[in-house]
Formats: structure tokens, sequence, C-alpha cells
């Protein structure tokens, strides 16, 4: 009979700290770590990530060390019984024309690719590096773009049925650059691990986005006062196959839906909309959800009460009222629609797991901050494990919901590993915190602060 995981490190940290020292740097379990980091067990951590740590003193208990916390299941189990060959470990790169190999395939059916940080050090997202999310099949690429139907209906006085050539030709067309991020971005970061795909903080992108401002065309057909609520429809055949069944639809109030920064898109980058990214068209309803963001669009339905399309409802993007106990049977009366993003900051230069020569004291860093439908105020660093805080220096957007780039360059003691922390705080005041918190099961709104591990010399 083949032996049983017991616990991953992630969960054994949450449990029992104290063990889970033990099991990752050697120690004895009754030896209590009180913060610190000594003699062997300092030693046996130093030799595993390959140089002295320098604030081993400033290590919080029960901390996950960034260089254990993609490491295999902190009990070992019994060997199994003999099986075919176990497929290979690490990430699985995608291969898709027109994107780069550096993506990280997180789902196949439907696809579903990150881009790892440092491959957004860009201020303008490239197509090739931008995040690949699809609900259902990838629909073939238009053969005349242009004729592309688009129905605007419901509570509205005219209803209207519009080419992608008419669009272009009768609204005024604006360029924005702006950040689309999937509502489960940070996912992986939940323990107990929530369901979906297990993304890390690779669920985003800034590009400029081209196309025809909504409330504009909503102007143009007469939004009724019984209007509520919007639902989003696109030509993404279901999963399954079936004829007819839509693979997602979602919606939001119509307070969101009269934002001026939301866009029917047909241009990204300075060029059209690639069919993996929605084209010919698609809608943009910025600091939200990405899945609100319908690709390959064909209609949007105003409704006089809250959609109830395919991704609305019970868990589906919704977040806990109050919290839960991580794990627990969930009450959808406790759940509500995630609608702004949580604050988050990245840091894309250097990459993580980067090796400096001997003697560097000096780390120039870049990163990339953004908050939903707020700014960033400020974001800090630290290189001693948040015992102390160093501000960065911020850019300003050049629109709403563009991402703010910053930077920042750090001072190093000596040679030896150590973990750099960036820390985002938006306008409200409200700031990322050190650890994922609000486990919800889908796996909505996790925002921890990002780490990356250096090691000199």
């Amino acid at each position: 009979m083949s032996g049983k995981i017991e616990r991953s490190i992630e969960e054994l940290y949450a449990d029992d700290p104290e063990r889970a020292d033990a099991v990752v740097f050697g120690r004895r379990a009754d030896v209590n770590r009180r913060g610190f980091l000594g003699g062997a067990g300092l030693a046996a951590v130093g030799a595993a990530v390959g140089g002295a740590i320098p604030f081993s003193q400033n290590m919080p208990s029960g901390l996950i060390p960034g260089a254990f916390a993609q490491a295999q299941p902190a009990s070992p189990a019994p060997a199994p019984a003999p099986a075919a060959p176990a497929a290979p470990k690490g990430p699985i790169y995608l291969n898709f024309p027109g994107k780069s190999d550096k993506l990280v395939v997180i789902g196949e059916r439907p696809l579903v690719a990150e881009t790892p940080e440092s491959q957004l050090d860009d201020d303008t997202t490239p197509i090739d590096k931008f995040f690949i999310r699809n609900n259902g099949q990838i629909p073939e690429a238009a053969k005349e773009p242009d004729k592309w139907q688009i129905r605007i209906d419901g509570e509205v006085n005219k209803p209207l049925d519009i080419t992608l050539g008419e669009l272009k030709a009768k609204f005024k067309p604006v360029t924005q650059r702006m950040v689309l991020e999937c509502g489960g971005n940070g996912r992986s970061f939940f323990t107990p691990q929530a369901r979906g795909n297990q993304w890390t903080n690779g669920g985003v992108g800034c590009a400029e986005w081209t196309g025809a401002r909504l409330v504009d065309v909503l102007k143009a057909v007469g939004v009724k006062p019984s209007a509520v609520f919007s639902g989003h429809y696109g030509a993404d055949p279901h999963l399954s196959g079936e004829a007819g069944k839509v693979s997602l639809s979602r919606g939001v109030p119509m307070k969101k839906l009269m934002d001026p920064n939301n866009l029917i898109v047909w241009g990204m980058d300075g060029q059209p909309l690639p069919n993996i990214h929605g084209g010919p068209v698609r809608l943009l309803i910025p600091g939200w959800p990405g899945s609100l963001s319908a690709k390959w669009l064909t209609r949007i339905w105003i409704r006089d009460k809250e959609h109830d399309g395919p991704g609305m409802g019970q868990f589906s993007y919704r977040v806990a009222i109050k919290p839960m106990v991580p794990g627990d049977k969930a009450d959808p009366k406790n759940f509500k629609d995630l609608e702004s993003m949580p604050v988050r900051s990245i840091i894309t230069n250097p990459a993580d797991g980067t090796k400096l020569a001997a003697g560097t004291r000096e780390v120039k860093l870049r990163g990339a901050s953004w908050a939903g439908d707020h700014e960033v105020r400020q974001v800090d660093i630290s290189t001693d494990y948040g015992a102390t805080w160093q501000r960065a220096s911020l850019s300003k957007p050049k629109n709403k919901y563009d991402w703010q780039r910053w930077t920042a360059t750090v001072k190093l003691p000596s040679d030896g590993y150590y973990e750099i922390w960036t820390r985002a705080t938006d306008t409200r005041g409200v700031a990322q915190p050190h650890v994922v918190g609000f486990w919800n099961p889908q796996g909505y709104g996790g925002n921890p602060m990002h780490r990356i591990r250096v090691l000199v010399g």
C-alpha cells in the first residue's frame, strides 16, 4: 500500500511552527525557535540556502523561508509500490504562436498561462508576455473582423446591433494603459489550497488598450432608469462542445458599468486585438476581476436585476463577508461578489533566485504596483524580514487604472542569503498582508507581500 503524504510545508507551519522548523532545518522539535535561529539550526539552513543569513535574528517564528516555500511535502511518505515513471516536475512553459516561451502553463483545458514576475518588467506589457486566461474553447480568428456583430439590449430605449467596423466609425477611439488582472491572481498562496488555477502573481498585465468608451455607446442606446446590472457574453464555445451552452457570463452593477474608463476594445499595444486575447473585440472593465472583461464580445445585456449567468452567485468570483475557518464548509449567504481587486506590488527585477557576485553591497530594484479602483500611495521594501522598511520611489499612473512602477536601491551588509520583501499601501491606507488572509473556497483576493530570494557570494 502506498504511503500517504501527511501535510505540506505551508500546512505544517500553520499548525505547528516548531515542528516545521525541525523538519525544514533538521533541529529537534522540542527546541523553541523564539523568533530566531541558532547553533546547528542556523548552520543547517545556511547550508541549505547556500550562504550565511545576515538577518537571521529577525526571522519570525512560523515564517516559511522563501528557499523552502515551493518545497515538497514536509513529512516524507513511505516508498510507494512500483509504478510508471512520474511525470517530470517543475513548470510547464507555454508553446503558443506569438507568445513568449517564458509564460508558465497552469491550466491546459481551458488554456491558462501566467507571466513570471520578472517578465513583467516593461512599463507597458508586450502582447507576447501578457497572461492568458480562458474559460471555454478558443474560437477561430475572425476572417472579416470589421463585420463582427455586437448587440446591446435589455433595459435600453434603443437596442443596438452594431458591427465592429461601425463601432470604429461612429465612436471616438481612445487609448489608455490599464491593468487587467485575473480574479484568482494569488490563489496559490492560500492554505489549505483553494480550488482553481494556482496563480502566483502572474495573472496580470498592463497593456495599451484602444477602443470606444462603453459609456458613450450606452448613452447612444439610452439606458432606462430600471437598469440595475449588466450581463456580458462572448463567442467562446463551452468546453463540453455543447451548442448554445455559455462558457461564462458575468456582469457588474450599473455604477461600475458607467465608469468612463470602461472600453469596448479592438486594439492592444498598437496592434489589432489578437484572437487569444479576445480579438477582434472584447470588453475591458478595469480594476475589477478580469472575468468581467468578456473576450470575443457578442452581447451586453442591460438587466433590471442582478445578473445570474454562469460565473455569478454561490462562490464564483465571490469572497467571504465574515472570515471563515480555512477549509471549512462555506455558506453562500456569507459571500459577496469580488469587486475592486486588492492592492499588490511585485518585484520585477532582479528575478527570484538571483545570484550576485561576492562583495555586492547594493542592489537596484524595480517593480510594479496597483490597487484595483484605487491608487497606490506608497511601496516599502525590507531586506531584514520586516524588521525595518525603506520607502521606494513611486511613479504616477499614466491614467486611471494604470499600474504604478517603482524603483529602490537597497544596501546589503555582507555576503549571504537575503529575502527582499515588497509591500504596497493604497490610498485608503490598506496594505498588503504578510501572509494571505480571508480564506475562501475558490481562492480570490490573495495578495500577500511578494518575496524574492537573493544570494550574494
